[in-house]
């Protein structure tokens, strides 16, 4: 887990609006817990690794659950998790896909590339709380947790 005395949770999305709804469905469903948002998949690699703005581990603690878009421009969320896949230390950082997708292509490409869950976005946000809760429950305090750890900085993470 994080050094932080609760749970972090790292969300890649670009998009604003989306990024409030899911703020909206962790008020609604109870869950205070620090959520850290990047808008892209660079900031996402970044943030894992620690480089740039996010070197401040304190600020910037490694997250215990990774809640990943997949349609974002540049790198995309396939490409994330194919890194995230490759390097050891970050590997078992649990990882769930959480898209406007329903396409069942996107959900097997996600699971062979090491999601750990592949969820579509509601357009309803009372309806998404109590899979927020189910999720959250079951990530964060249910399953067995991995050791995840920041790799070692000794040149700019490659993306393959």
């Amino acid at each position: 887990m994080s050094n932080s005395e609760h749970p972090v949770i790292l969300l890649a999305e670009d998009n604003d609006d989306d990024v409030a709804m899911l703020r909206r469905a962790f008020l609604q469903a109870g869950i205070d817990l620090p959520l850290q948002v990047v808008p892209n998949g660079e900031e996402a690699i970044a943030y894992l690794v620690g480089e740039g703005r996010f070197a401040n581990r304190a600020e910037y603690p490694l997250p215990d659950l990774f809640l990943l878009d997949l349609k974002m421009p540049g790198i995309d969320g396939f490409d994330v998790l194919a890194w995230l896949r490759q390097h050891p230390t970050l590997a078992p950082l649990r990882t769930i896909v959480l898209t406007t997708s329903d396409e069942i292509r996107d959900a097997n490409q996600a699971y062979i590339l090491g999601a750990n869950s592949f969820l579509t976005k509601p357009v309803d946000v009372t309806d998404f709380k109590s899979t927020l809760q189910e999720m959250f429950n079951f990530f964060l305090f249910k399953a067995k947790r991995p050791e995840v750890r920041r790799p070692p900085i000794s040149k700019p993470p490659k993306i393959t």
